[in-house]
Formats: structure tokens, C-alpha cells, sequence
């Protein structure tokens, strides 16, 4: 299965990757409109807007390149059967807790499309549009967590790197 989600995952650190870019973008229309005189309304809720989306598409890229800060230090001091069953502790806590997140982040952003919220500031954003991007990352991320964890259950390696290193054998 990670075979064919790495594309996702690499996909998710691509937008994360593009909305950093864009935050600087804004930030800096703000900074040159406001040497103009000019005002730019809304510059820095979308600012917010994109760095929730920056690190929402950056979590599961992040993990599935094993970048994630973890409790290694941990993990590291056990060995053979006891590691992986910290190791699947940990990732069975941890993909439970993101698919909770991501249930309610989805039933959220629907519900502002339903009830038609919008931002507070001058702007008048649609709320649905920037949580779209948080539920979408948390979703992909509660699948990286589920993938993983699938992965270590039925005995492969413990090591991100060496998953890595499987996965690029097979293609």
C-alpha cells in the first residue's frame, strides 16, 4: 500500500511546499500596498490561512520521510519483540487520535459550507475554503499513520528508511 501512496504523500508535500511560497507571496503584496498606501484587506488572515495549509499538507509527506519528531529516544533503547510492539502502540494511538481529528476537521469545514460561515475580517472568505485544506491534510496523514501501521503489523521493517529503500527496490 505505501507503494502507491507515496505519490499522495509526495502530492500533499508539493502543496505544502507551494502554499509556504504563497504566505511569502501575500505577506510581501502586504508589506509593498502598505509602502503604496494602498490596503490590502484580508492579507493577513490569508496568510494564516495558508501556513494552516502549509503544515496540514506537510504532516503526512513529513512522516512518510520519517521527519516527523518522535519518541525515538525511546524506541531506540528497545529491542527485537518489544520495540515493535511500542512501535505499533504508538502508531495505533497515533492513527487513532488523526482519524479523530480528521472526522470532526471534515464535519467542521461541512458544516461551515453548510451554514455558509464566513471569516470575520474585511474579506468575507468563505470558512469552508482554508479548512478544506486542514481536512484534507489530516485525512492524508490519518491514512500515512494507518499505512505505517499496517506495515510494521504484518513484519515489515521497522525503520522508515529501510521502507524507503523496499519501496524503491520494486519499482
Amino acid at each position: 500500500m505505501s507503494r502507491w501512496l507515496r505519490p499522495l504523500y509526495d502530492l500533499c508535500g508539493v502543496l505544502a511546499a507551494v502554499a509556504l511560497v504563497a504566505m511569502l507571496l501575500v505577506i510581501l503584496a502586504q508589506i509593498l500596498t502598505r509602502w503604496a498606501g494602498i490596503t490590502f484587506p484580508g492579507a493577513t488572515d490569508y496568510a494564516g490561512y495558508l501556513m494552516a495549509a502549509s503544515f496540514f499538507f506537510g504532516l503526512s509527506h513529513a512522516f512518510a520521510h520519517g521527519a516527523h519528531i518522535r519518541v525515538g529516544l525511546l524506541l531506540a533503547r528497545l529491542t527485537g519483540g518489544a520495540r515493535r510492539l511500542a512501535e505499533l502502540w504508538c502508531l495505533a494511538v497515533g492513527g487513532g487520535l488523526a482519524w479523530y481529528f480528521a472526522y470532526y476537521a471534515v464535519r467542521g469545514t461541512y458544516v461551515s459550507w453548510l451554514i455558509g460561515d464566513i471569516s470575520q475580517g474585511q474579506d468575507a472568505t468563505p470558512l469552508w475554503i482554508p479548512q478544506l485544506a486542514m481536512a484534507a491534510g489530516t485525512v492524508v496523514f490519518a491514512l500515512a499513520l494507518t499505512d505505517r501501521l499496517l506495515v510494521v503489523l504484518f513484519g515489515g521493517p521497522l525503520d522508515q528508511q529501510a521502507t524507503d529503500r523496499l519501496d524503491l527496490a520494486d519499482r
